[in-house]
């Protein structure tokens, strides 16, 4: 009985600016959900200050609380202090996929029929003579449109949006290099790779069959989460051959994205496609090492052998 009329008053929270320190407001019988507190906080002190860029936290430098969390099961007593930092204007991650994907497709399809004020007028709407080009470009469109599908279709998102100020980098990325491969391969000057057909071959076989094991894990990824659920669970390869790799990686959705664009660098045997290619490794790595490190992190029987994104490399 003590225990429910405890529950019933609730909590009274103090929120404070995480940087200034100054108080926000005072919040009285705050019980249940943290969502719910957010709504409140809102309504009570700024109403541009929406759920989304709210980030409330125990420690000024701590992590963000989450949405599912309870109050009543947080380390603190029946007077708390929370700190607010304001997470700037949010936008929906299908939003920013949906644009930093299809700036790629319309781009390099640009310098592909070489429009206007690319290449010099003569060539202006012309096709290369090289089938490696045509090839590289239904490659290339193959893969962002996948990707576009993906999004719409496939991801579940854990977070349902992200900082607007980070469309403008995302976007920056990919369409610049984007635009920077498509110049160089879709160019009149352009030379094929240096062991003609069976190279090309080659690389064909690694871009595609590196595609449908990236298509595999994203379906795989989706099917752990149920519509609507933030749900965590250990990812384990299935009957698809091509989840096999679960056994031996975290996130083999970025080796097998790396694998692709390996492949595109051997077939089109282009400086400007390989130093993206080691971008794109680089910023995966990290990423699939903070994913191996929140996955050891929450789950105790999390299969120890896994490395984060190569087998036994890295």
């Amino acid at each position: 009985v003590r225990h429910r009329k405890r529950e019933k008053k609730g909590k009274k929270l103090s929120i404070l600016d995480a940087k200034t320190k100054d108080k926000l407001c005072f919040l009285d019988k705050v019980r249940m959900y943290f969502s719910q507190f957010s709504s409140r906080f809102q309504y009570k002190v700024y109403p541009q200050w929406y759920p989304a860029r709210q980030s409330i936290r125990l420690d000024p430098k701590g992590k963000s609380l989450k949405d599912e969390d309870v109050l009543q099961h947080l380390p603190v007593g029946t007077t708390a202090t929370f700190y607010f930092r304001d997470l700037g204007a949010q936008i929906s991650w299908v939003t920013v996929f949906l644009t930093e994907y299809t700036g790629p497709l319309v781009l390099y399809l640009m310098f592909y029929f070489r429009v206007p004020f690319i290449y010099a007028p003569k060539y202006d709407f012309t096709t290369s003579k090289h089938w490696v080009v045509h090839l590289a470009c239904m490659c290339h469109s193959f893969h962002f449109f996948k990707r576009l599908l993906e999004t719409l279709f496939v991801h579940r998102f854990s977070h349902g949006t992200m900082p607007l100020r980070n469309i403008f980098k995302n976007c920056t990325y990919y369409w610049g290099f984007a635009a920077w491969m498509a110049y160089y391969i879709n160019h009149p000057l352009y030379t094929p790779p240096i062991y003609g057909e069976q190279q090309i071959r080659l690389a064909l076989v690694i871009f595609l069959f590196c595609q449908i094991g990236n298509f595999s894990i994203h379906i795989a990824l989706r099917n752990l989460r149920p519509p609507g659920s933030k749900t965590r669970k250990i990812p384990y390869p299935t009957k698809n051959p091509f989840t096999w790799i679960f056994l031996l990686v975290s996130c083999p959705n970025y080796t097998y994205e790396l694998g692709s664009w390996l492949g595109f660098t051997l077939m089109t045997q282009c400086l400007p496609v390989a130093f993206f290619t080691l971008v794109g490794f680089i910023q995966m790595t990290v990423w699939a090492k903070g994913k191996h490190r929140s996955y050891l992190k929450e789950f105790r029987d999390y299969p120890p052998v896994r490395s984060p994104i190569l087998p036994f490399i890295l």
